[in-house]
């Protein structure tokens, strides 16, 4: 009787190592590091500087650093916020 062995299943793409941006990196740490931990590390500044809207958490007021990554100093809508940083993360 032989066992049959499971196939080794793919690293998730999330987990893949990117490089950041300089402008990212100001708000994560340099790179490479994956996906799912710059997620983790921009919403740890998010919360750390208190950015998010008092009326609607939903919006992320961004400050200098954040304004560099979005383009803008104007409020953006926590879903919207992911396309903005992707533009400033490639693969490592």
């Amino acid at each position: 009787m032989t066992t049959k062995q499971k196939p080794k299943k793919k690293p998730s793409a999330f987990m893949k190592p990117i490089n950041v941006s300089p402008e990212l990196a100001e708000i994560t740490g340099k790179g490479p590091m994956a996906r799912t931990e710059v997620t983790k590390r921009v919403w740890d500044y998010i919360k750390k500087h208190d950015l998010q809207a008092k009326a609607n958490r939903r919006m992320i007021e961004p400050d200098a650093k954040l304004a560099k990554v979005f383009g803008s100093n104007q409020p953006i809508d926590m879903f919207k916020m992911t396309a903005k940083i992707s533009q400033h993360i490639s693969d490592a």
